[in-house]
């Protein structure tokens, strides 16, 4: 399965709304067939042990190196600009929807 890393705002806007957006993303790659990484879900670690932007970008980085493509989603987010810069340097291949890296994954076959 190919891995799909979920970059969207987080804590910028409407924080609940945002982590929902972002499970929903998952669940809809994990129905097509992709395995979604979706860091909105290091939230819950935060709750527990509050950690520094900078720990947990460089966390989610270490975690998107190994992923196949990137799916963004709407709305402004400095973590996910840094991951898709992040992406982009190392080549792997941004979305901005999942019918787009659908279609992406159909033409390369």
């Amino acid at each position: 399965m190919k891995r799909i890393y979920v970059a969207g705002p987080i804590t910028k806007g409407d924080y609940p709304t945002n982590i929902r957006k972002a499970i929903d993303a998952g669940i809809e790659l994990l129905e097509c067939g992709y395995s979604p990484y979706i860091p909105h879900l290091d939230m819950l670690l935060v709750l527990v042990k509050p950690m520094r932007f900078e720990t947990l970008i460089k966390w989610d980085l270490d975690w998107l190196i190994l992923c196949d493509g990137v799916l963004r989603l709407p709305g402004e987010s400095k973590g996910a600009d840094i991951e898709i810069a992040f992406a982009k340097e190392n080549h792997i291949p941004v979305f901005y929807s999942i019918s787009e890296l659908v279609v992406s994954d159909l033409n390369a076959s």
